[in-house]
């Protein structure tokens, strides 16, 4: 089993999501303990936002980009890679104004690649990530779970219905804002709700 754990938090170290993120890493790899886990931390690493040399490299063939089109159309290509060979997805991510990290939006955006990760058809576009699994470890300071304002649960799992991953499942840690006691209630309840998952 390879395991894709994308840490989206803007802290490099600290983040509660991240924690989170590796709690359902532990308990994928009782179950498989040969699991190979490939680990990114999107803010000690960056990904760069999607901007006009990257949008321009899209638009063209290999053999006519320049240069610097041709190097940022690489960086892309690794995360695609990276995505296709993973059998489990486990993305930490945080709510930042009723929304996902800048840094995991600049990750989709640099995977979601037409002919690589989706394609356009007559009918519509069409997934091509297919027989993948991602697990999302959600934390935010409230408790915005099944309300309208879970916006950052209801992007992720279009978003990633959109590149052909369906089994899509969330663990919540909320209530974060709300001091130590709150942040200790909320881990709890997040390891039992990856227990019920996994098993």
């Amino acid at each position: 089993m390879k395991i894709l754990q994308i840490n989206s938090s803007a802290r490099i170290d600290g983040s509660t999501s991240s924690a989170l993120a590796d709690a359902i890493v532990r308990h994928l790899r009782r179950i498989d303990p040969d699991a190979v886990v490939q680990i990114k931390n999107l803010a000690r690493d960056p990904i760069q936002p999607l901007d006009e040399l990257a949008v321009a490299a899209r638009m063209l063939p290999p053999d006519a980009r320049t240069p610097d089109q041709t190097a940022r159309a690489l960086e892309d290509e690794l995360h695609v890679v990276e995505l296709l060979a993973a059998d489990i997805i486990v993305i930490g991510a945080p709510m930042y104004n009723f929304n996902i990290p800048s840094q995991l939006k600049n990750w989709i955006d640099a995977v979601a690649k037409p002919g690589a990760t989706f394609r356009y058809t007559e009918t519509g576009p069409i997934g091509l990530v297919k027989g993948k699994r991602a697990i999302i470890a959600l934390t935010r300071g409230g408790f915005y779970r099944e309300t309208p304002a879970d916006t950052p649960a209801q992007y992720l799992r279009y978003m990633l219905g959109f590149l052909g991953i369906t089994d899509v499942q969330f663990i919540y840690a909320e209530g974060m804002a709300r001091g130590p006691e709150m942040i200790a209630k909320a881990f709890r309840d997040a390891d039992e709700q990856i227990l019920n998952l996994v098993a």
